[in-house]
């Protein structure tokens, strides 16, 4: 709910601080003398485009400072959250706008662009009149609008449930028919690959064990000689003989040595062992470099065979073995692709019928809802002096989507047999207003979050057709608040709060201001409505008459 209106150094307006409260606000007063300008001020507040030059003239700047009062579960809290905004049970919006053009925001003290504020506006304020391009005339809301008369949240939601798995299944679809049809591409690859892994069958760390390899058999001839005459230093004939005659010899004589060769021939006995282990490593390599010339070809094949395989891949030996696993898995997958395109393809199917099933749904509540909506606007329009009108919700076939198969306009024809066409294309003035606060009346339920303002919906009706707009006025502003700007009497009467917007001259220049009325001067500001510029008793009477109603 909107509670106070703050506009500094706008149009006409030099200060000006407005409170509003529950219930039907009326806006009154002369034409010309600034109710347009509140208007335009609030827009600029909530973001709206308008006037490209608002700064009154001579002001560095223009200021609106508008606070709305919020429920608990307000949608505003959640856009708020989404844009990283303080919130509490107050709203505070602020906007400057320079005199070079410059436009800035806040809100709760925090700056903010103007997606923000529209986005805010949306779920703040609606605004309805004869030149109302953003609610009930916008086509594009009219589904919006029938969909929440019908009540139809749940039938709607299966709907958008649908499209987003039908959505998600094609997708899949699409995925795997690309997947599949770039692998078959490549199958005599993947094929011939794989059997050549296969064949070749590498394993890890095998090319530094072939290299190693390779390089001693290449080397063994070179140094065999020299390792078989160190074996015979160390064997039978050489080394090993002439120490363990130097053994014999010393033990022999240690007894009479006093004990002084005994360390002497343990140290012999170790090196003996010593000797032993060398021979046997020496013997070992001996062995290893007896080898058939047959080996070397192979070892070198088979290593060449797995360096020419990884160049083949672009890469290193060693990964080829998790590579043969990654073409192995891309061919399981080619191999089990048909299978799983026919289960893409019947998931596709299967979604495309709940999807089907659940906008066929939809559709019919919106039939049924329409048929409700039409006869309830009918209703309202006999007390509006339109019974002979024509309200209708046209219901055709539109493209598949989120929000169904349908495509929703609100149409009428002001005369039975009288073509139909959209409302502000058929209706004149006086009856597009009568036609919007009707199917206001219907459409409204028990959502009190907005505050409606109603721009001279009124003008072009009087006597019991203004009455019968006031009271409908009144019964939507009960338990919410509206805001009308009217030149209607009977509307006026009909407000719970009151105020007069006139201009005065100070220091030859034009100002607008806004005065609230209490009982007195609202009796004599009806009575202007009624009689114009002179007020009479008669005048009056029919004022207080008119209060009294």
């Amino acid at each position: 709910m909107l509670r106070a209106l703050d506009i500094r150094d706008m149009l006409i307006i030099d200060r000006l601080e407005l409170t509003f409260q529950p219930g039907l606000n009326a806006l009154t007063g002369e034409t010309g003398a600034g109710k347009s300008i509140l208007l335009d001020s609030l827009g600029f507040v909530l973001g709206w485009r308008g006037r490209a030059e608002l700064v009154r003239q001579g002001a560095a700047q223009g200021e609106v400072v508008a606070e709305f009062e919020l429920p608990d579960g307000h949608p505003v809290h959640a856009i708020l959250a989404e844009a990283g905004l303080p919130g509490s049970e107050e709203l505070i919006l602020r906007r400057v706008n320079t005199a070079e053009g410059r436009k800035t925001a806040w809100v709760n003290d925090r700056r903010c662009s103007g997606e923000v504020l529209r986005a805010l506006s949306e779920t703040l304020i609606e605004l309805h009149g004869q030149h109302d391009d953003r609610g009930l005339l916008n086509p594009r809301g009219h589904r919006a609008m029938l969909d929440d008369y019908a009540g139809a949240e749940d039938l709607l939601a299966a709907v958008r449930a649908a499209w987003m798995d039908m959505s998600r299944a094609r997708k899949d679809l699409a995925e795997t028919e690309a997947t599949l049809a770039a692998m078959r591409a490549e199958e005599e690859f993947l094929r011939h690959a794989v059997a050549e892994l296969d064949k070749l069958d590498p394993q890890p760390g095998e090319d530094a064990e072939l290299d190693a390899r390779r390089r001693m058999m290449q080397g063994a001839e070179r140094i065999r000689d020299d390792v078989a005459r160190a074996f015979d230093l160390l064997g039978a004939d050489g080394a090993e003989v002439a120490m363990s005659d130097a053994v014999r010899w010393l033990e022999g004589v240690s007894d009479n040595a006093g004990g002084q060769l005994e360390a002497a021939i343990a140290a012999l006995g170790r090196a003996l062992i010593e000797l032993g282990e060398a021979q046997d490593g020496v013997s070992a390599c001996l062995q290893a470099l007896d080898f058939n010339p047959a080996e070397l070809e192979a070892a070198e094949e088979r290593l060449f065979a797995i360096r020419a395989l990884a160049r083949k891949h672009d890469v290193v030996p060693d990964e080829l073995v998790v590579f043969a696993d990654t073409l192995r898995d891309r061919l399981t997958r080619l191999d089990a692709g048909d299978a799983d395109l026919a289960d893409r393809r019947a998931a596709v199917v299967a979604a495309q019928e709940t999807y089907d099933n659940a906008a066929a749904a939809l559709s019919a509540a919106r039939q049924q809802a329409a048929g409700q909506l039409d006869a309830a606007v009918m209703t309202e329009l006999a007390p509006l002096k339109m019974e002979r009108a024509v309200f209708q919700t046209e219901i055709t076939g539109a493209d598949p989507g989120p929000e169904g198969v349908d495509a929703v306009a609100f149409t009428v024809a002001t005369n039975p047999g009288a073509p139909s066409g959209p409302l502000n294309k058929i209706a004149s003035g006086g009856e597009l207003s009568r036609f919007l606060l009707a199917l206001k009346v219907c459409l409204t339920g028990d959502d009190s979050a907005r505050t409606m303002i109603f721009d001279e919906i009124d003008r072009g009706v009087g006597g019991a057709t203004a009455d019968a707009v006031g009271r409908r006025l009144a019964s939507l502003a009960q338990g919410g608040q509206v805001l009308v700007v009217t030149h209607s009497p009977q509307v006026a009467a009909r407000a719970a709060h009151h105020w007069r917007v006139q201009k005065q001259v100070t220091g030859g220049q034009t100002l607008s201001t806004v005065i609230p009325l209490a009982e007195p001067d609202r009796v004599d500001e009806i009575a202007r409505m009624v009689a114009g510029d002179t007020i009479t008793d008669e005048a009056r009477a029919a004022a207080r008459a008119l209060l009294g109603a």
